[in-house]
């Protein structure tokens, strides 16, 4: 009888060990699938993305030429413009000076024109010297 139990035990130990063998079967038939549909879609995706890397590498090619002209522009640009202050722009300021002071001059000797009355400022609580409006008053004319 124990010989039958052993038998029993041993069969439905062997048909559990089968049905898993079988499973792990179908298991690895399916994976292997997937795999392989896998490897039949992603082969074109990757060319695609090479090629897609192969023109943005060709862009940026493109982009950093732009660039480094657009620099030179930029230095070439900036020498010009300080030679241009540098050979202008003194001798344009002592004119313009030199024309300020003429106006300045010929306007001080104009005598059949009468003088402005000076202004009068009015802040609460404290009065300004004359000295002081004077000053105040000739920084503040424009010609």
């Amino acid at each position: 009888m124990a010989g039958i139990l052993v038998a029993v035990f041993w069969a439905i130990l062997v048909s559990f060990l089968a049905v898993a063998l079988a499973r792990l079967a179908q298991t690895l038939k399916a994976t292997t699938k997937l795999v392989a549909d896998v490897t039949d879609q992603a082969v074109p995706l990757l060319a695609d993305a090479s090629a897609a890397v192969r023109s943005a590498q060709t862009q940026i090619d493109r982009v950093d030429a732009i660039a480094s002209d657009v620099q030179e522009v930029t230095s070439n640009a900036s020498a010009l413009s300080t030679t241009v202050a540098s050979t202008f722009g003194g001798p344009l300021v002592k004119v313009a000076a030199f024309g300020y002071g003429v106006r300045r001059a010929i306007a001080g000797r104009k005598e059949d024109v009468p003088a402005k009355p000076p202004r009068r400022t009015v802040i609460v609580g404290r009065t300004i010297s004359a000295s002081r409006r004077a000053k105040r008053d000739s920084r503040g004319k424009r010609d």
